[in-house]
């Protein structure tokens, strides 16, 4: 009789064990295949081409960071260009490297213009603290060229993006 009770136990516990684990899979985890015709054909099934994003920073005015940054874009949109995929990039200019995106500083705003028209995905985002404290210091209005948007604070799109899975640089 123990022995008896001893396999039913344990048959028991099997039973609550596979039970449980049937009730938190997901529901197509549990659904069963269809089936199919003996006669069906089977489709390829539909290829998607990955996407990727990259979140690239600049927060120094030095004209050769802000060309590497520019570099780097190029560099990785021809890469996946080739391979045929999307790449989405944006540039995040703040403190000191907002330079690269104000139209009477910026060493690269020809480049950028050329670049934005090539490439539709690539933007460019100014930091609205870092233009506020720059047009208290200067007393003047702080122009930005026209492919820059101006987000709220560049740290937090930063963290945003990459909170959002974005890969970041910072050159």
């Amino acid at each position: 009789m123990n022995r008896t009770f001893v396999v039913l136990a344990g048959l028991a516990v099997s039973g609550l064990v596979l039970a449980s684990s049937t009730q938190t899979s997901t529901s197509a985890q549990v659904t069963a295949p269809a089936k199919l015709n003996a006669n069906a054909k089977m489709t390829p099934a539909v290829i998607r081409t990955p996407s990727h994003r990259l979140v690239v920073q600049v927060d120094v005015n030095d004209p050769a960071v802000m060309n590497l940054a520019l570099n780097n874009v190029s560099n990785a949109t021809q890469h996946y260009n080739d391979l045929g995929q999307k790449v989405e990039i944006e540039v995040v200019a703040f403190g000191p490297g907002l330079h690269m995106l104000r139209d009477d500083t910026s060493p690269v705003k020809a480049r950028i213009k050329s670049m934005s028209e090539a490439m539709p995905e690539l933007i460019f985002s100014a930091c609205g603290n870092t233009r506020d404290n720059m047009t208290k210091v200067e007393a003047k209005e702080i122009p930005l060229i026209t492919q820059a948007k101006v987000t709220k604070s560049g740290v937090v799109r930063l963290m945003e993006l990459q909170e959002r899975g974005w890969s970041y640089l910072r050159p």
